[in-house]
């Protein structure tokens, strides 16, 4: 090869790197001007909290309207405390209601009183939304817990004046119990003899007679 070859060689060489790219070639190769500027997502912000009433669970024995008043106004004005409890014995059941003044307080205690260690039990504390909290919530809260007196109930049936009609019907149902008590005492094999039933006449202070 001459020297002339070498020097055409050459120059086709140079030619080639000038030249630009064909079409169709690079298209795998990003621009490195004009880059679009990403996005950058928003988050949703999060709702206004408008709750002020908390759900209190886990709540030991010991701990009841009153303490449970006195211990959270540390963290705020309280405006209503409510233990749930048994109609009839008037124990706790354990779980309870507390209403803030505050809605940005009651989400404070919802998140650093909830799992407190109380008297050996876990307190579980919620928020309660407003449109969950029923309408009869604070029904009577103010007078407090009045228990059911079964005594004075039944005391007063007892000792309620009856017509003949109402203590002929109290006689015909102590007669069927003792039958079906007789008939037990045979079924289990036992050989007892019950004594009779004893007639009684009602007093005459007890009985309404129907005027006709």
């Amino acid at each position: 090869m001459g020297l002339r070859d070498k020097k055409r060689n050459q120059r086709r060489v140079l030619s080639r790197r000038s030249a630009g790219p064909k079409t169709g070639e690079g298209k795998d190769f990003l621009p490195l001007e004009g880059k679009e500027k990403r996005i950058k997502e928003k988050k949703p912000e999060e709702p206004e909290n408008t709750a002020t009433v908390l759900y209190i669970g886990h709540i030991p024995h010991g701990f009841y309207e009153d303490q449970m008043q006195g211990f959270f106004q540390q963290f705020g004005a309280v405006k209503r405390v409510r233990i749930s409890r048994n109609r009839k014995t008037g124990k706790s059941k354990h779980y309870g209601y507390i209403e803030f003044e505050n809605p940005e307080v009651a989400k404070i205690v919802a998140d650093e009183m909830n799992n407190y260690l109380l008297y050996e039990h876990t307190l579980q504390i919620a928020l309660v939304p407003p449109e969950k909290v029923h309408p009869k919530l604070w029904k009577g809260v103010r007078k407090g817990f009045v228990p059911i007196d079964r005594v004075a109930i039944e005391r007063r049936k007892l000792s309620k004046d009856r017509t003949v009609d109402e203590h002929k019907k109290m006689l015909e149902g102590i007669v069927k119990r003792d039958e079906k008590r007789r008939k037990r005492i045979k079924a289990a094999g036992i050989d007892y003899e019950c004594p009779p039933l004893v007639g009684f006449q009602p007093s005459a202070k007890k009985i309404k007679f129907d005027e006709d």
